[in-house]
């Protein structure tokens, strides 16, 4: 049965992990389901397929191989993904600068990427991989994934850090601080906060608040079809509807309502199934 839920980490991984994001899509008849346009969204994620996979594409002309688990850096265009006749994704969404403490990697280095996770993380994510496709029961796919998140974690030697905190605070209050506030609260100068903010994150604190924004903007009509644009504008800190379009416009070439109903012909929309 398709589905489309998230969990909770245990709380030895929250202040590395978000959410786990779970999605289970079955075709049955004989065309391929379309592509589904993914917007930029404030996250890093690592995603394994233990059934089909997916194949990506960018506006840019590149077009990917498909892989069994993928590192996908924060995103500030648009990707174009196809999946299989039976898509299951089992997908680890970060908290900000998550990633970074665990593997070390600087998350700029991955900015609309989506690499190979065995080629980044070697053999421990291969055999992962390999156990997640024999497994039918979905819920037992998530021990599995938290014991080699926990793995990672006791490798490291990287520490959260108020600057870390500072991020996680942004995607719950995005227009309530400064960036002398927000540098203040990491224990940084500006310039040293901005550093920082690129190195663990990946991009620019006023760059990471404009796509939370987006983003909730995007949930938002998806939650609520009927409500117009102006209001979710507004409601989301926009300063007005053409502000709003300047970054949708900026973020995925489209207006709002274009890409509105470009999203609603999603493989997922044909089982009722809406991010929000």
């Amino acid at each position: 049965m398709p589905f489309f839920y998230d969990l909770q980490p245990s709380l030895a991984l929250r202040e590395h992990v978000r959410m786990y994001r779970f999605m289970h899509l079955s075709f049955t008849d004989t065309t391929l389901p379309p592509a589904k346009a993914y917007p930029p969204r404030p996250e890093v994620t690592l995603s394994f397929y233990p059934r089909d996979s997916e194949k990506v594409s960018y506006d840019d002309g590149r077009a990917l191989p498909s892989v069994r688990s993928a590192l996908i850096g924060q995103q500030s265009v648009v990707s174009h993904r196809h999946v299989g006749k039976e898509f299951l994704m089992v997908q680890v969404v970060f908290q900000p600068g998550g990633l970074y403490r665990m593997i070390g990697i600087p998350t700029i280095d991955l900015n609309n990427q989506y690499f190979d996770a065995e080629a980044v993380l070697g053999n421990e994510a291969k055999a992962l991989n390999q156990r997640l496709m024999n497994i039918e029961d979905f819920p037992k796919m998530i021990p599995l994934v938290e014991e080699f998140l926990l793995g990672l974690v006791r490798k490291s030697t990287y520490e959260i850090r108020p600057i870390d905190k500072v991020g996680i605070t942004m995607l719950h209050n995005v227009n309530q601080y400064s960036l002398d506030w927000l540098a203040k609260e990491s224990c940084l100068s500006v310039k040293q906060f901005e550093r920082n903010f690129n190195e663990r994150i990946g991009i620019n604190p006023k760059y990471f608040a404009r796509i939370i924004r987006f983003d909730k903007a995007f949930r938002m009509k998806n939650a609520f079809p009927n409500k117009d644009w102006l209001s979710i504008a507004l409601d989301c800190g926009y300063y007005d509807y053409q502000h709003l379009v300047r970054d949708y416009k900026e973020f995925t070439g489209m207006t709002p309502a274009n890409f509105y109903m470009q999203d609603t012909q999603s493989p997922e929309r044909k089982f009722g199934i809406v991010e929000t």
